[in-house]
């Protein structure tokens, strides 16, 4: 059918407005994904974690419960000091909570204008019902700062209850936080946490590090200053806490073991290397946060309580909030735990790294391994165990699979006992370092992977 001059002379009107409209379009340029986030949600990023573990109220905070975790009725068997060294130093009973209040403190890394905070039951075996909760800048100890005390709420309600297994975000509330500060989090547990045979999700052991505070019966959460019955190492259904940041802001997930968890570094201070990394990069504006993802007695390939690395990889690093890179710093335990046998092997330990490398590509982070620091000396010490290291060693630092490597082995070692740390770096136990050698470590990695345009694609959720 042929068109009239008239329905013509439209469709050409319709194609120059079509035309101009491209070119404005085109001209002003298309909407950037920074600007749909700031015209959207926000941007949430990680600013402080650790990682869950299992444990049983009422027992040394290092044991574990029989089962992998899964009772606690039949005693525990103390596993994290199979193979490791030197042996947990004596610890305080866990604390068994019934109708009390916990005020716990973390250091953020980042500052943000909101925040959230991430609880776990990701050991329990019966549900965690949390009656109260808050979040407030610490003062000093257990006093808060009342100004700014935050009630938490968790789909709008006052009350949550975390399932076996879950998580529970609380809902966002508003709160300017400096980067580095101290938030004191307050969750008042009304029931009994020895009751069932289920065990606790806490984070403790050698890293704990951390004093937190258990109040007298009954709901204190607000508290100006906790009315404190009992102390504790221990963090408990804590996971992560975020907060709203620029968009090109992202997080830093340290990978690790119980160097990276800090162990034998001061309590109470902040000394363990990811908490150096966190201070030089707030020094300089460089707008990344550090989530510390090590724990004690942790391997690459297996351990005992079943979250070696390649297990524990999707929760711990993938799931963070804005994680954009990942420093690795595992293999020492594998090596250790092994003595004289020949399994693993380096090339055994080196597969389970490229593995990792994989994962963290195919989220689109960035990656970069770190040396195995000397162990001579250790009771876990072999000559086997030593060349192990070597090899392995020399696979991180040549093989170009990482986006980067972190030297800490030249850092710490002593040039005239290459297999030993440096005496001022040696905190007794010839495995893990002092404070000064926590911030040697620390100023050994490269913050110019973390500036703008060297970024890991973000994980916003």
């Amino acid at each position: 059918m042929r068109l009239g001059k008239q329905q013509q002379r439209c469709r050409q009107c319709l194609r120059r407005l079509a035309g101009a409209a491209l070119v404005l379009y085109l001209s002003a340029g298309a909407p950037t994904a920074s600007a749909q986030t700031a015209a959207g949600s926000p941007h949430w990023v990680g600013t402080w974690a650790t990682v869950p573990v299992a444990r049983c109220p009422g027992h040394a905070a290092g044991q574990l419960p029989q089962d992998q975790g899964r009772r606690c009725d039949q005693g525990s068997t103390d596993r994290t000091g199979q193979g490791q060294t030197p042996p947990p130093p004596a610890q305080a009973p866990l604390p068994v909570l019934n109708n009390q209040t916990l005020r716990q403190i973390v250091r953020v890394s980042v500052g943000g204008d909101r925040v959230r905070v991430v609880l776990t039951n990701a050991y329990g075996t019966a549900p965690v019902v949390v009656g109260a909760a808050q979040v407030a800048l610490r003062a000093k100890d257990r006093a808060i700062l009342p100004q700014s005390a935050r009630a938490l709420t968790f789909s709008g309600r006052n009350t949550t209850t975390i399932a076996p297994g879950a998580v529970v975000f609380s809902d966002a509330v508003n709160l300017t936080i400096p980067a580095l500060a101290d938030l004191a989090i307050d969750l008042y547990l009304p029931e009994n946490t020895a009751a069932t045979p289920t065990p606790v999700t806490v984070h403790a052991g050698t890293g704990g590090l951390q004093t937190n505070y258990v109040s007298e019966t009954g709901n204190h959460v607000g508290a100006a200053s906790l009315p404190t019955k009992e102390t504790t190492l221990a963090w408990h259904f804590l996971m992560r806490v975020e907060v709203t940041a620029a968009d090109q802001v992202g997080a830093i997930v340290t990978l690790g073991d119980s160097i990276t968890d800090g162990s034998q570094s001061s309590p109470d201070t902040n000394n363990r290397w990811p908490d150096h990394l966190a201070r030089r990069l707030a020094k300089q504006n460089l707008g990344m946060a550090v989530l510390n993802a090590g724990f004690s007695g942790n391997r690459v390939l297996s351990d005992s309580s079943a979250v070696s690395a390649l297990v524990r990889f999707d929760r711990d690093v993938l799931a963070q909030t804005g994680v954009t890179h990942v420093i690795v710093l595992e293999g020492i335990n594998d090596i250790g735990m092994a003595r004289a046998n020949p399994s693993p092997s380096a090339a055994d330990i080196i597969a389970g790294h490229k593995q990792l490398i994989m994962r963290a590509r195919a989220q689109g982070l960035k990656i970069y391994g770190a040396t195995l620091t000397p162990f001579e000396g250790a009771n876990y010490f072999t000559k086997e165990g030593e060349a192990k290291r070597q090899a392995v060693n020399e696979w991180i630092r040549t093989s170009q699979e990482y986006d980067g490597v972190i030297d800490f082995d030249a850092v710490v070692r002593d040039p005239g006992r290459p297999a030993k740390h440096l005496p001022q770096y040696d905190p007794g136990d010839h495995l893990h370092a002092t404070d000064a050698g926590y911030e040697a470590m620390a100023n050994a990695i490269n913050l110019d992977w973390f500036k703008a345009g060297q970024r890991g694609t973000p994980a916003t959720r």
